[in-house]
């Protein structure tokens, strides 16, 4: 493996379904406003573009748009019923803690760059037994500019030790995660199981992946292993 090779994932949708659990919440909101519950089908593909997205999204399906001024204390129901429920439901993808395991054995340096705060990623890694993982971690509020900016994958990097030429790969399951490598200018891997309403195989990644256990090989077709 060449030295320092950094590994930048998605956290949402690409190591972790967190789609009952963000269900949870936004049920929990709608409750608030007499609004009928969603299942999970119907829900899974607003995820992934924040709480604000998902509650938007969520109010519209269920009746009616949400002005502007009612918005914040929805946004409390969500995130307090959502801290308190953060892995009900919420599970590690197939083979993700051991392709995980086996990389970072293998000499890469592995980071989280996800658009979930930064407190509610903190309060998950331990839950889902990933902490020891990961070098660096940047959710939301972290820095004041979130994925695609290319400047918060460089502070990844540069939190992962690497030199400033290290090659680097970003790893995730949407429009977002592609956005983010283009303009920091590395290579892509999406997730097709991820999140995103576009299916992964149409954004136009460098690799598109069924099953985390095949990333090693993807990057050795990069020519990165």
């Amino acid at each position: 493996m060449p030295a320092a090779l950094c590994l930048v994932f998605d956290l949402d949708g690409t190591l972790a379904d967190t789609s009952p659990d963000l269900l949870g919440a936004t049920n929990a909101v709608l409750a608030a406003r007499g609004r009928p519950r969603l299942d999970l089908e119907h829900l899974r593909h607003m995820v992934g573009f924040g709480a604000v997205a998902l509650i938007t999204q969520a109010m519209e399906a269920s009746g009616a748009p949400v002005t502007e001024g009612e918005m914040p204390p929805l946004i409390e129901i969500f995130l307090d019923h959502y801290r308190h429920h953060i892995v009900d439901g919420t599970r590690l993808f197939p083979q993700v803690a051991e392709t995980l395991a086996a990389l970072k054995s293998d000499g890469a340096r592995l980071g989280i760059l996800t658009n979930k705060p930064q407190d509610l990623t903190d309060l998950l890694l331990p839950r889902l037994g990933l902490t020891d993982l990961f070098s660096a971690v940047y959710g939301a509020g972290r820095k004041p500019y979130t994925k695609p900016d290319p400047r918060i994958f460089q502070d990844v990097i540069a939190d992962l030790s690497a030199v400033a030429d290290s090659p680097a790969v970003m790893i995730g399951d949407s429009i977002t995660d592609l956005n983010t490598a283009r303009a920091a200018h590395v290579p892509c891997i999406l997730m097709s199981y991820g999140f995103t309403p576009v299916p992964a195989a149409q954004l136009g990644a460098d690799m598109v992946l069924d099953e985390f256990r095949q990333l090693p090989q993807a990057l050795r077709g990069l020519k990165l292993l």
